[in-house]
């Protein structure tokens, strides 16, 4: 009479017999170890695996899929615009004239400051604003395109093109206007109005609504004093150019994986990115002469 072969064990917990299996790899595992799935029960460690294998799903334009989206890089952007605000009005003493800061003094956007090596007026200034209204202005800007350009884009991405738009606007100001001084975020959302344009194009629907809107904050950018024309033009082509590399590049050089386009995409982003930074550059030299 053959003896009776032991039963098998758990390939985790080898103190424990166990009747069941993983319907993937096939080995023992106890109730504990094991997970329901669409045909039968898989191990732990076969679930896992399965989910790293999953691609991820992105939006029509490249932009991974949420599901609930919320837009932190907004808010974020939208706080730290909010709490230098408040930090000037602090130190001006004055919500109405916060520009008389230091903090104002050092980080406004004055193209000759720029070539003396104060480099932070090129980041810097896009955080500053001329009093409550600018500031209320813009950001409720920011907070209506930002939140479907961050949805829609993926938020990596976006935060990318609006500091592209930003570094256009700043190299417009420093070419175009050198003995002003520029604050403000509008750069960057003009970056936005074209980033946005440029999707619903790359989705086939009709961008006429955003090219009145983008109208009539060029034709209020032109009336109104005060406002830098170049500085909403600047961004307004650097946010388009970078968003028509990223979504059109790839099906320009023919690219076939998924994970090829987003690198093109990158690319062509980094590239506006190098060209602004080298027209900064310039501009600074230039003024520096």
């Amino acid at each position: 009479m053959n003896p009776q072969p032991p039963a098998p064990t758990c390939f985790r917990h080898q103190d424990r017999t166990t009747g069941l299996a993983c319907t993937r790899c096939g080995r023992p595992a106890c109730p504990e170890c094991l997970r329901q799935a669409a045909v039968g029960q898989q191990c732990v460690e076969c679930v896992s695996q399965g989910q790293r294998e999953v691609r991820q799903a992105r939006t029509a334009v490249g932009g991974p899929v949420a599901t609930r989206p919320v837009p932190y890089v907004t808010y974020v952007l939208i706080a730290l615009n909010v709490a230098v605000f408040a930090f000037t009005a602090f130190q001006a003493h004055s919500v109405a004239a916060n520009q008389y800061s230091t903090l104002f003094e050092d980080w406004v956007l004055w193209p000759v400051g720029v070539a003396r090596g104060q480099w932070i007026r090129v980041v810097g200034g896009a955080f500053l604003h001329y009093g409550p209204l600018h500031l209320a202005v813009n950001m409720f800007a920011l907070y209506m395109l930002g939140r479907d350009a961050e949805t829609v884009l993926g938020r990596w991405r976006y935060l990318t093109i609006y500091l592209i738009s930003l570094f256009g606007g700043a190299a417009a100001v420093m070419w175009l206007a050198p003995h002003d001084a520029t604050a403000g975020a509008s750069g960057a959302i003009f970056g936005l109005f074209g980033a946005l344009t440029v999707v619903l194009l790359r989705l086939r629907r009709s961008p006429t609504q955003m090219l009145v809107v983008i109208g009539i904050n060029l034709i209020i950018s032109i009336s109104v004093p005060g406002i830098s024309l170049w500085g909403h033009l600047g961004g307004l082509a650097a946010g388009t150019l970078a968003t028509v590399g990223l979504l059109y590049g790839p099906q320009w050089v023919r690219v076939r994986t998924q994970e090829s386009g987003l690198r093109v995409g990158w690319a062509a982003m980094g590239l506006v990115a190098v060209l602004s930074l080298v027209l900064i550059g310039a501009a600074a030299a230039s003024i520096g002469s």
